[in-house]
C-alpha cells in the first residue's frame, strides 16, 4: 500500500499511540528509567524523522512475512479502540478534563467499531453518525477546557489549540476519505 506522506505522519502517531506506547507502559512497571529511555529516543527520532514508527513497524512486519497479510488501517483502529494508553491519559481531576478524557475515549471506542461495520452499508452509515456527533461533543469539550485554562498557562493553552487543528484537519480528512470511499462503492 502506497500512502501519502501525511497519511504516513497520521499513521506513525497511531502506531506510537496504540502499539508503541502500551508496551512501553507494560516495561514501566518493570524498568522504569529504560522506558522512560525508550519512550524520549522514540520522540526524538519520530521529531527527526516523521514517519519513522511507520517505517519501523512496517519493516518489522514484512520481515516477518506479514505485510501482506495485516491491514495497517484495520488494525490500528481495532487496537485503537481497545487500547488505552497511559500517555493519553489526562491527569486532572476537574470535571472538564473528566469529561474531555470521557469523549475521547467514546470517539476511540465508536472508531474501533468501524471494521467490523464497514460492509454493512446501514450500520456503517449510522456509525459515521455517531462519529460525527462524536466528534462534535469532544471538540466542545476541548473548547471548554480551553475557555477554562488561566491566562497564566498560555503555553498549555496554545498547545491545546494546536491539537485542537491538528485533529480538525485529520477530522477532515477522514470525513474526506468517507466520501470517496462511498463515491467508490457506488460506481
Amino acid at each position: 500500500m502506497i500512502i501519502a506522506m501525511g497519511d504516513k505522519d497520521l499513521y506513525s502517531k497511531l502506531m506510537v499511540d496504540v502499539v508503541i506506547a502500551p508496551t512501553l507502559d507494560q516495561l514501566e512497571k518493570k524498568d522504569i528509567s529504560s522506558a522512560q529511555t525508550l519512550r524520549m529516543a522514540l520522540s526524538k527520532a519520530e521529531a527527526t524523522i516523521p514517519g519513522l514508527t511507520y517505517d519501523l513497524v512496517k519493516g518489522l512486519l514484512k520481515k516477518g512475512e506479514l505485510s501482506d497479510r495485516i491491514d495497517t488501517c484495520e488494525t490500528l483502529l481495532r487496537l485503537g479502540g481497545v487500547t488505552d494508553s497511559e500517555e493519553l491519559y489526562i491527569p486532572r481531576s476537574e470535571p472538564t478534563f473528566k469529561t474531555l478524557h470521557k469523549c475521547a475515549c467514546d470517539l476511540k471506542s465508536i472508531l474501533g467499531r468501524i471494521p467490523d461495520q464497514i460492509y454493512d452499508r446501514k450500520q456503517f452509515l449510522e456509525t459515521i453518525k455517531e462519529i460525527a456527533n462524536s466528534i462534535k461533543i469532544l471538540l466542545d469539550a476541548v473548547n471548554k477546557v480551553i475557555s477554562e485554562i488561566p491566562a497564566s498557562e498560555s503555553g498549555s493553552k496554545q498547545i491545546l489549540e494546536e491539537r485542537k487543528k491538528e485533529f480538525v484537519r485529520h477530522s477532515k480528512k477522514f470525513s474526506n476519505t468517507l466520501k470517496e470511499y462511498f463515491r467508490d462503492t457506488n460506481q
